[in-house]
């Protein structure tokens, strides 16, 4: 899915899967369209009912004007309203169908690796985008067009020259200055669309390390990073504001023309007598009314190149290659607990990380996996698992793999639902068990906790991301730094509940710490040669490579 062709199919893939989609939209066009002509037709009538009443006619010759003052004056609110209804239960509609479809994509694959801020980004805020395009660009042009060729019709039958100036002018205001529009900030309308997620990556980045980075003093240089990116995207606002207001000032002098126009053209058929003097006003004054429908036309051109832009991140999110399910590695029948055989790591569409590895975790075995920062620990984490497919090579386990991840968030509910996510079908005896295998046997399984795990000092959350693990039968484990940003202390106590808990089952530790290395069984060292990488086993621990704080990103 790509271009405009594949962002129109999305939405009209969204319509088919509300449910009575197309009557939905047809009903909030229809709506909005009845809206305008009535704003439009309360001109045109007031006009006539004061071009008549000021030749001083009976009463009752200017009744039914008069209503039809009211009706269309009541009914422009009215048809406003239900199209609002109507027109945003679709699009909300539409919207969760669409996050629904994102959020089942990234089920079915991996996070790792992705910019977790941008992703965000492109779940909310370019998801929403569908709103945009329904209801502030494709309802309102189809609406004006319908209005746009009543009202033409409508005047023609009291002045030709003057219906077809109308419409040349409409043309330019609607049509015209809106395309400069969007043209004059097609670059920074298309633009501003990544930098929302460049500024929302900064923003969670700055607020996940800002204690780090105020131990090494890097926070005003971490801030002022941040604070560019946020002037670039001020910056961009800007300038489409005042493109905006360009367009606004053309707009206005299209709806003058057409009122000149017709006075030009209304006035001397008004003295020939080819005119009624009643629908001179109409025709002078019906024009404002039109071009009143037109104005966020140039707000509609550059909302569709923003949201145009949305769409195409979240369709790349959508058609971007499934990168694995978790179960895409065989289980090997031998039983061992893992197996790889001059196996190649790397993401899909990316240049290999590291060739020829070779890895032996058997039962009972504990392994360590140690390298230099970004030389590809996790990548080979997600291989084993299954989230990534090995470039070539064999990959070989023995059952289910748990994965304790470096950064495993603790969710806003209760202890136990916490650690559900490890086994959602997990009864509260089994939860109580793996509480206990992690140490945790005095947190009640009731207690509800804040978001990020808020009541806990970090050794806890660190248990309770494991109870996860264990809550449910494991043939295989890994560990993903389990010791990061503990004290030694405690970082000892987790390390040896682990070690205790998980007896029998074959253990993958990617760590830097050099006191968990050396309580393993063997050590294998990834090296990185700055180009061709490629795993060796170490005879001995490898050296205590320190790595400041960082996201799996």
């Amino acid at each position: 899915m790509s271009g405009r062709s594949g962002q129109w199919e999305l939405v009209r893939e969204l319509l088919r899967a509300v449910p009575k989609g197309r009557r939905r939209f047809a009903l909030a066009t229809l709506l909005a369209a009845l809206s305008s002509m009535s704003s439009v037709a309360l001109m045109g009538v007031a006009a006539w009912l004061i071009s008549f009443a000021a030749m001083a006619p009976p009463v009752l010759y200017l009744q039914a004007a008069a209503v039809l003052v009211r009706a269309f004056g009541i009914s422009r609110g009215v048809t406003r309203y239900a199209e609002r209804i109507v027109g945003h239960d679709l699009v909300l509609r539409m919207q969760s169908a669409l996050r629904i479809r994102v959020y089942d994509k990234l089920a079915g694959t991996t996070l790792i690796g992705r910019r977790r801020g941008d992703l965000l980004t492109r779940i909310v805020s370019d998801v929403a985008a569908i709103q945009d395009v329904v209801v502030r660009v494709v309802i309102p042009v189809l609406s004006a067009s319908l209005v746009v060729t009543a009202t033409t019709v409508i005047l023609a039958t009291f002045n030709l020259p003057s219906a077809l100036v109308l419409l040349a002018t409409a043309a330019l205001g609607g049509v015209g200055v809106p395309y400069l529009a969007q043209r004059a900030t097609l670059r920074i309308d298309l633009e501003s669309v990544p930098t929302r997620g460049r500024l929302a990556d900064g923003v969670r980045e700055f607020s996940r390390t800002a204690r780090d980075l105020a131990a090494y003093g890097a926070t005003d240089q971490a801030l002022a990073r941040v604070l560019a990116v946020d002037d670039d995207l001020r910056t961009q606002e800007a300038r489409g504001a005042w493109v905006r207001g360009i367009a606004g000032a053309g707009q206005l002098l299209a709806a003058g023309a057409a009122v000149v126009a017709a006075l030009l053209i209304g006035t001397p058929a008004l003295v020939d007598g080819s005119l009624d003097p009643r629908h001179l006003a109409v025709l002078v004054l019906t024009p404002l009314a039109l071009h009143e429908v037109l104005n966020t036309f140039t707000q509609a051109a550059q909302t569709w190149t923003r949201s145009r832009a949305a769409l195409q991140r979240v369709a790349e999110t959508l058609d971007a290659p499934d990168v694995g399910s978790g179960d895409a590695v065989p289980a090997d029948a031998s039983g061992e607990g893992l197996v790889l055989d001059d196996v190649t790591i790397g993401w899909p569409g990316a240049p290999a990380l590291f060739s020829g590895l070779d890895l032996r975790v058997r039962p009972g075995e504990r392994v360590a996996l140690v390298g230099p920062s970004g030389v590809g620990k996790t990548t080979v984490a997600a291989t084993v698992m299954g989230l990534v497919p090995p470039v070539v090579g064999r990959i070989a386990r023995g059952g289910r793999v748990g994965y304790l991840a470096q950064d495993a968030h603790v969710f806003a509910t209760s202890v136990a639902e916490n650690v559900r996510i490890g086994n959602k079908d997990a009864t509260p005896e089994q939860v109580s068990a793996a509480l206990t295998r992690a140490g945790l046997d005095d947190l009640d399984p009731d207690r509800v906790l804040g978001e990020g795990g808020t009541g806990l000092s970090g050794g806890e959350r660190r248990r309770l991301a494991f109870a996860r693990v264990v809550a449910d039968e494991r043939d295989l484990l890994i560990l993903d730094e389990p010791t990061e940003h503990l004290d030694h202390e405690t970082a000892e106590r987790l390390v040896n509940d682990i070690f205790a808990a998980t007896s029998g089952q074959a253990l993958l530790v990617l760590t830097h710490d050099a006191a968990v290395v050396g309580r393993c069984d063997r050590v294998h060292e990834l090296i990185d040669p700055r180009g061709t990488t490629q795993g060796h086993p170490a005879t001995g621990p490898g050296p205590d490579v320190l790595e400041p704080p960082r996201s799996l990103e």
